[in-house]
């Protein structure tokens, strides 16, 4: 069997309740991430965190070194667990995350994390260029909001649009219990 990663994609607190860029149902999806991460620290099969900030202090969230960039308490990494700090949507441009699963021999990525629309989307469609085969969790996904020419869609929209999109021709998109429940 192939080996595979959980990718856990900008869980991170300005993204929650209290930050300063909360998205709808973020709670919901970090349960079913921790769903997930559990299943494959269980499995002893990688998981590898992304950490997403922005390079300038004027960012309307993730400010560099803010409480708001920490990863979610739901999602900590564990000391064997790397923790790739990204500056772009793509969480391949500029970073280690291409080198630290090309060494570990991973060619399936599962994908969980936020925003559905950006850098769930960034990533999905990046791996599968890469030629790594890739599931998203789609119920372990968030976004928000969003606005384009005078007209709000609903975030459940946006998320819908961006997950059919990605299940067209990136990824296979199932949700938390179709995944854990076929065995991964």
């Amino acid at each position: 069997m192939a080996k595979q990663a959980l990718i856990v994609v900008d869980i991170q607190n300005d993204y929650f309740p209290q930050g300063k860029w909360p998205l709808v149902g973020a709670d919901a999806a970090a349960d079913n991430a921790v769903r997930l991460i559990k299943a494959f620290r269980e499995a002893g099969d990688p998981v590898v965190h992304i950490r997403h900030e922005f390079t300038s202090d004027a960012a309307p969230f993730f400010t560099p070194g803010s409480d708001g960039a920490k990863l979610h308490p739901k999602v900590l990494n564990r000391a064997d667990e790397p923790v790739v700090l990204k500056h772009f949507v793509n969480s391949f441009r500029e970073t280690e995350l291409e080198a630290i699963l090309d060494e570990q021999g991973i060619e399936n990525l599962v994908v969980v994390g936020s925003m559905s629309h950006m850098c769930v989307d960034g990533i999905t469609r990046a791996a599968a260029d890469l030629g790594y085969s890739v599931t998203v969790i789609h119920d372990a996904c968030a976004t928000r909001d969003l606005e384009f020419n005078g007209v709000t869609v609903p975030a459940v929209q946006v998320h819908a649009a961006f997950m059919a999109s990605l299940a067209f021709a990136y990824a296979s998109v199932v949700s938390a219990d179709e995944f854990l429940g076929a065995g991964r």
